[in-house]
C-alpha cells in the first residue's frame, strides 16, 4: 500500500475514536442527567403531589423532605418544622414561587429560601426578628404575612426592606410593634399593623409611601394628641383608611381626600365630628361611625360625600332636633342609593327608639332662622332652627366648632368665634357657679380629667356644655363644646393637658326657650347666661397630696351610719346563732333522756334499741308479746318452791315456722344473767331471765 494511503487511513482511525470518546462522554450525561430528573420527578411519600402543587401539611413534620425540582407551590402549613428543619437544598428549586409555612414551630426568619419567592407565609410562629441579609435573600418578594408572631419594632433591622422593591403587600397583625417601622419600601400597597402597641404616629412615619392603597391601624393606643397633624396627608392614594378600636376623640386631622372610598373610626370615643373633616372626598363609598358617643353632626358634613353609598352609625346616642334637620332632609334627597344602618334618636324622650328617616312630621315643626353666629369666621357658615320635636322648643345652632387636636407635633390650636372670657384676664371664677336655674360644680379628679356636676330646678331636654382651655396668649386658647342629654347630672371631661386652666360654662336648652340669647358673650340657645366655673388640671410630675387627704364630705358622713348598721348585724347574728345552739342542746338532752328508761331495782337498766331489735315493746304492767317476740312458761313443779318469788324463763319463738325452743331447768343453771351475745353473733337470741 502506498504511503499516503496508510497515512489517510491513520487519520480516519484517529478521528473515528474521537467521535467514538465524544458519543460515550455524550451517552454518560445524559444517562446521568435522565437518572436525575427520574429521581427528582418523584414526588414524597408523605406528600400529595398535583402537577407542580406540592401537598406536604397536616402531617406532623419535623423538617421538609425531598422535594421536586419543578415544584412551584409548596403547602408546608399546620406542622412542627423549625428553623433546623429547613434544609439548604431548598435554594436551589428556582421555579417555587409560593410557600405556605404558617403554623409551625420557627424561632427566627427561615433562610435557604429560594430566591425566586414571590409570596411567604410565616404567620402563627414565632418569629422575632426580621434581618436585612436574610430578606436580601428573596428580590423578587412581592407579598410577606408576618401576623401573631413576636416581631417588635427594635426587632426589625435598620433598612431591612431596602432589597425589596417589589414587595406590595405586609401583614404585621398581633405583633408587638410599639411604633410604625421604619424603612418601609416605596412599593408597598397594602400595610396592616392591627392589634399592636402603636401609640405614636410621628410625621415621617409614612414619608415615602405614595402608592399605599389600603392601611388598617386598628385595635392600637392611638389618640389625637399622639398624632401628627399632617401624618395621613402624605398618603395621596390612599383608598382604604381603617382607624377601629382606639381612643380618638375627633378624626385626625387631613385624612387624604382624592381617592379613598371606604373610612372605618367605629369603636373609638368620638364626640365630635369637625365640620370640614371629610370635606373634598367625593369618592367615598362606605363610612363607618358606629360605637362611638356622637349625639349631632354639623350642618354640610357631607357635602361632597355624592358617592357615599354606606353610612353605618350604631351604637351612638343620637339627640334628634332640629340641629340635625338638614341630615333629614339629606337623606330623603338621596333616596335609595344609601344604606344607613343605626341612625336611631336617643332624645328626646318622644321621639325614643325612632330611626331619625321617620321623622318627617316632628322636622317640619323646625323653622330655619338663618341665625349666623358672631365671629364664626368666613369658613363657617351658620343657620339656626327652632327645635319643636317632641314638643321642645329649643334653638340649635348648626355651627360646629373643632375640638383641639393637640398634636404633640404640630400644636395648632385656634380660638373660635365664641365669646368666651378673654383668656388674658385674670378670673375670679370659682370650682363652682349658679345661675337662674342651674347650678354648676367642677372638680379635678386625674391631670387629664375633670368631672363635671350640675343640678337644675326646672328639667330641660339637653344642655350645651362648652370648656376653654386658658394660655398665656389669645393663641393658645381652644374651645369645645358638645350636647349632654337632659336626664344626666353628671360629664366627665378626659384627654385634657395636665397642669392646665380651664373654663368650664353650661347653658339649659330649656323647653320654654324660643329665642336667641347670649351664649358666653356670643349667640346662645336659650334666654339664659351660660354658668360658668373655672378648673385647674393638675400636674402629672408632682402627687396631688390634698385630693389624698381631702375626702367627700358626703362620702365621710356616712361612715358612722355605715358602722352603726355593721355593728347591729354583728350583734343580731351572734344572738341568732347562740339561739341555734341552745335549742341544738336541749333538743339533744330531751332525746337522750327518752331513749333510756328504768327496767326496775333489782336489774340494770337496759337501751331502748335492745327491745326494737328483739321485737317487744316494754311497758310497765304488762309484757306484750308481738310477732318475733318471746313465750312465758312456768318452771316444772319437781323443783323445790320459793315463796318469795317465782321464776320464768323465757325462749325464743322463731317466726319462721312458728315453733318455739324450749330448755330445760338444767340447761339454765349454767347460762348466766344478763348474757346479750347470741343475737349478734350468730342471729339467735340467747336465753335470758326475769324474775317477779
Amino acid at each position: 500500500m502506498a504511503p499516503e494511503g496508510v497515512a489517510e487511513l491513520r487519520d480516519w482511525l484517529f478521528l473515528l475514536m474521537l467521535c467514538l470518546t465524544l458519543l460515550a462522554e455524550v451517552l454518560e450525561v445524559a444517562a446521568a442527567t435522565g437518572y436525575d430528573e427520574e429521581e427528582d420527578l418523584v414526588c414524597p411519600s408523605v406528600c400529595r403531589c398535583d402537577e407542580d402543587f406540592i401537598y406536604c401539611n397536616d402531617r406532623g413534620l419535623s423538617s421538609i423532605p425531598p422535594l421536586p425540582i419543578s415544584a412551584t407551590v409548596l403547602y408546608l402549613q399546620n406542622n412542627h418544622i423549625d428553623n433546623a428543619g429547613l434544609p439548604t437544598s431548598l435554594e436551589r428549586h428556582l421555579t417555587v414561587r409560593v410557600v405556605y409555612l404558617y403554623d409551625n414551630e420557627l424561632d427566627d426568619f427561615p433562610m435557604h429560601l429560594p430566591p425566586s419567592l414571590r409570596e411567604l407565609h410565616l404567620q402563627d410562629n414565632n418569629i422575632r426578628t426580621l434581618p436585612r441579609a436574610t430578606l436580601a435573600r428573596m428580590p423578587l418578594l412581592e407579598k410577606l404575612h408576618l401576623d401573631d408572631n413576636s416581631v417588635s419594632t427594635v426587632s426589625i433591622e435598620d433598612k431591612a426592606f431596602v432589597d425589596n422593591p417589589r414587595l406590595r403587600l405586609l401583614f404585621l397583625s398581633r405583633n408587638h410593634l410599639s411604633s410604625i417601622p421604619s424603612g418601609l419600601p416605596a412599593s408597598l400597597e397594602e400595610l396592616r399593623l392591627d392589634d399592636n402597641r402603636i401609640s405614636t404616629i410621628p410625621t415621617h412615619a409614612f414619608r415615602g409611601l405614595s402608592s399605599l392603597r389600603r392601611l388598617v391601624l386598628d385595635g392600637n393606643l392611638l389618640a389625637n394628641q399622639r398624632i401628627a397633624d399632617d401624618t395621613f396627608s402624605r398618603l395621596s392614594n390612599l383608598t382604604e383608611l381603617s382607624l377601629v378600636r382606639n381612643s380618638l376623640l375627633t378624626p385626625p386631622l387631613n385624612l387624604p381626600s382624592t381617592h379613598l372610598q371606604r373610612l372605618s373610626l367605629q369603636d373609638n370615643a368620638l364626640i365630635h365630628m369637625p365640620r370640614g373633616s371629610l370635606d373634598g372626598m367625593r369618592r367615598l363609598q362606605r363610612l363607618d361611625l358606629s360605637g362611638n358617643n356622637l349625639t349631632t353632626l354639623p350642618r354640610g358634613l357631607f357635602k361632597d360625600l355624592d358617592s357615599l353609598g354606606q353610612l353605618l352609625v350604631r351604637g351612638n346616642p343620637w339627640h334628634c332636633g332640629c340641629n340635625l334637620r338638614w341630615l333629614h332632609d339629606w337623606l330623603h334627597a338621596r333616596g335609595n342609593s344609601i344604606t344607613v344602618r343605626g341612625l336611631t334618636c336617643q332624645a328626646p324622650e318622644k321621639v325614643r327608639d325612632m330611626t331619625l328617616k321617620d321623622l318627617t312630621s316632628q322636622m317640619e315643626e323646625c323653622e330655619a332662622t338663618g341665625v349666623v353666629p358672631a365671629g364664626a369666621g368666613a369658613g363657617a357658615t351658620g343657620s339656626g332652627t327652632r327645635d319643636r320635636v317632641g314638643g321642645v322648643g329649643v334653638v340649635v345652632s348648626s355651627t360646629t366648632l373643632s375640638p383641639p387636636q393637640g398634636s404633640l407635633f404640630t400644636l395648632r390650636s385656634k380660638r373660635p368665634g365664641l365669646g368666651l372670657p378673654d383668656s388674658g384676664l385674670d378670673y375670679t371664677l370659682g370650682s363652682s357657679g349658679v345661675g337662674k336655674s342651674l347650678a354648676l360644680n367642677v372638680k379635678p379628679l386625674a391631670h387629664d380629667s375633670i368631672r363635671v356636676t350640675w343640678s337644675v330646678a326646672q328639667p330641660t331636654s339637653s344642655f350645651r356644655l362648652s370648656w376653654l382651655r386658658l394660655g398665656t396668649s389669645a393663641a393658645m386658647g381652644s374651645i369645645t363644646e358638645t350636647l349632654v342629654r337632659g336626664d344626666r347630672r353628671e360629664y366627665l371631661l378626659t384627654s385634657l393637658h395636665p397642669h392646665s386652666s380651664y373654663i368650664i360654662c353650661m347653658v339649659p336648652l330649656a323647653a320654654s326657650s324660643g329665642g336667641k340669647g347670649a351664649m358666653a358673650g356670643g349667640d346662645t340657645d336659650s334666654d339664659e347666661a351660660p354658668v360658668c366655673a373655672k378648673a385647674e388640671t393638675s400636674d402629672p410630675s408632682q402627687p396631688d397630696v390634698g385630693q389624698e387627704n381631702n375626702q367627700d364630705p358626703e362620702h365621710m358622713a356616712t361612715l358612722p351610719l355605715a358602722g352603726i348598721i355593721g355593728g347591729a348585724t354583728v350583734i343580731v347574728s351572734l344572738a341568732l346563732i347562740f339561739a341555734i345552739f341552745c335549742w341544738y342542746g336541749h333538743r339533744a338532752g330531751r332525746l337522750s333522756s327518752r331513749d333510756q328508761y328504768s327496767r326496775g331495782s333489782s336489774r340494770k337498766s337496759k337501751h331502748y334499741d335492745d327491745y326494737i331489735e328483739s321485737g317487744t315493746k316494754k311497758d310497765t304492767t304488762i309484757l306484750e308479746i308481738r310477732g318475733p317476740g318471746f313465750q312465758m312458761t312456768p318452771m316444772v313443779t319437781h323443783q323445790p318452791p320459793k315463796p318469795l318469788r317465782e321464776d320464768y324463763i323465757i325462749h325464743t319463738i322463731f317466726p319462721s315456722n312458728g315453733t318455739g325452743l324450749y330448755k330445760g331447768a338444767h340447761q339454765v343453771s349454767n347460762a348466766g344473767y344478763g348474757t346479750n351475745r347470741g343475737y349478734r353473733e350468730r342471729g339467735i337470741p340467747d336465753i335470758d331471765y326475769c324474775y317477779t
